[in-house]
């Protein structure tokens, strides 16, 4: 069984954090200094972080919401429009519903601040997952990180 959460105490965020470097640094080659961790990862940022846990209380998986001012960039400026990003989920536990349920809280996150649409930046192997979600691609592919992404939104209802 998977339960997600807010990551509000620190030890939540250690647990998000080992995550990312578990996936994108070690398994993806990401290099920590120039990009996985930015501002956007400080307590006082616009930003709600999420995290996955197994039944022990085990990290499995996190993602991020970028709502308000932090998400103005990727978002063209419109603050109705939130933005996922750090999804991961580790090796271990992929194909278990995890992903799934992250991008769910996200979303849900996203409601409760009263945003229209998510936005995020796919990595392209990805882009099945997030079209499976109700996540539609727009714009040419870019590099981010050396690894080819793409733009998807999702409206938001109810």
């Amino acid at each position: 069984m998977v339960r997600v959460r807010v990551a509000e105490d620190p030890t939540d965020r250690q647990a998000c954090f080992a995550v990312r470097q578990a996936v994108f640094i070690v398994e993806q080659g990401v290099p920590a200094e120039d990009i996985e961790y930015d501002l956007f990862d400080e307590p006082e940022a616009d930003t709600v972080h999420v995290v996955a846990v197994d039944t022990e209380g085990a990290p499995l998986g996190t993602g991020r919401l970028l709502h308000g001012p932090a998400a103005a960039e990727r978002t063209g400026g419109d603050l109705t429009i939130g933005s996922l990003g750090r999804l991961a989920v580790l090796r271990t536990a992929r194909g278990r519903g995890v992903g799934v349920a992250l991008v769910q809280a996200v979303e849900e996150a996203a409601r409760d601040r009263g945003l229209k649409a998510v936005d995020l930046h796919a990595q392209s192997h990805a882009l099945g997952f997030y079209e499976r979600l109700g996540y539609v691609p727009y714009g040419e592919e870019m590099t981010e990180a050396g690894i080819a992404h793409r733009s998807m939104r999702r409206e938001l209802h109810g």
